[in-house]
């Protein structure tokens, strides 16, 4: 019987329902492909919810992506920090996870980056603790840093780094070792950045096999567009990773096929990195490849979690279904051509059929299954 998984859907703003409706529908494609089957459960957020229901996430909604095996979230408009912000905080989503990797399909300067920024998500600047002073003329911001949430996202990063050197060949291994670069400003910030610095050095000395250095953030932001190839896992605090990530995506071909994980230990959200683009919202030229790879990182943390061999399939037929469809040149404007975006999701909907039926007939088309531990 095929194991089957309930997913919290927020279909979002602007452009957001219609890259959420290509994800939906390959999804069913993978569904009739691979022994999976899923539960599509609407929970309304964003703007439109805000408008319909006078909270951007209606309790109801909140509810119903807690009792779900996960959420898989479209872009949101102004409403953000209602949204994603407030589950992030609500479900301890402590470790945001965004894959840089180089694609032959996307334009780049570069040919050989394949990094990942694991981003400390509950603390920071970002707690939101502000307040006026002086009528007006002083704004204050706390910025706050605990051991407990720095050492738990060092340990995600080593946990990160050696899961992918296992996932590698012997050639790989040879040309890229495990690494984390833990990315930090302490000689400003000596107490709250310093926290930050000496936790994540402390949990090194639990991975003696994988290579530990540290840099500055100003320096690693300058390293990201100098030599891009020489990062394998970069773990950082929650401002400077979200800063950092949208640059190493710019890196290797913009937000566009930029996805991110948003994780707990028991549970996890995924989405895309870019925003709601309003301004073309309707139009059928959205471009669904963020949501595509969301959907494969969705897949790729499934099959860890829940052991189960058939989502890992279902993730790297996709990855390959998009690579063949986009190197094919069918693609959306923004990147080069001339697609709709309903004609980019039947495409790979066509190639995930197409390559699974070779692959049926032929297992060596598809590489050996690996379970990465998220």
């Amino acid at each position: 019987m095929p194991r089957s998984y309930r997913i919290s859907c927020i279909e979002g703003d602007g452009i957001g329902p219609e890259i959420f409706a290509s994800a939906r529908s390959v999804l069913e494609t993978l569904s009739s492909c691979c022994k999976i089957s899923f539960d599509f459960v609407s929970t309304p957020a964003g703007d439109k919810a805000l408008k319909d229901f006078g909270e951007a996430l209606p309790k109801t909604s909140f509810n119903a992506i807690k009792e779900s095996d996960l959420c898989l979230k479209a872009p949101v408009g102004e409403t953000a920090k209602d949204t994603i912000v407030f589950l992030r905080q609500e479900l301890d989503l402590y470790a945001n996870i965004r894959p840089a990797k180089n694609y032959s399909f996307i334009e780049s300067k570069f040919s050989d980056v394949d990094m990942m920024i694991v981003r400390e998500n509950t603390e920071d600047l970002y707690v939101g603790r502000e307040f006026i002073e002086n009528d007006g003329k002083k704004a204050t911001a706390f910025k706050i840093v605990t051991e407990k949430a720095s050492k738990r996202i060092a340990k995600v990063a080593f946990e990160m780094a050696l899961q992918r050197e296992a996932s590698r060949s012997a050639k790989e291994r040879s040309a890229r070792e495990a690494s984390v670069v833990c990315v930090h400003k302490s000689n400003v910030l000596p107490i709250t950045d310093g926290l930050f610095l000496k936790s994540c050095t402390e949990v090194s000395k639990e991975y003696p096999n994988v290579k530990y250095s540290q840099m500055y953030v100003d320096t690693a932001a300058m390293n990201l567009i100098r030599n891009p190839e020489s990062f394998d896992v970069l773990v950082t605090s929650n401002m400077y990773g979200d800063i950092l990530s949208d640059e190493a995506s710019q890196v290797v071909g913009g937000l566009g096929i930029a996805s991110s994980a948003n994780l707990s230990d028991d549970f996890a959200l995924f989405e895309p990195v870019h925003g709601c683009a309003p301004d073309i919202a309707g139009k059928g030229i959205a471009n669904p490849l963020s949501m595509m790879f969301t959907v494969k990182t969705m897949l790729e943390w499934l099959g860890s979690k829940k052991e189960d061999a058939s989502c890992v399939e279902a993730s790297k037929l996709l990855e390959s279904a998009v690579s063949a469809v986009t190197s094919s040149n069918i693609k959306t404007p923004d990147i080069g051509g001339k697609a709709r975006t309903d004609a980019v999701t039947r495409s790979i909907s066509e190639e995930i059929r197409r390559q699974k039926s070779g692959a049926d007939q032929d297992t060596g088309m598809i590489r050996e299954n690996v379970l990465l531990k998220w």
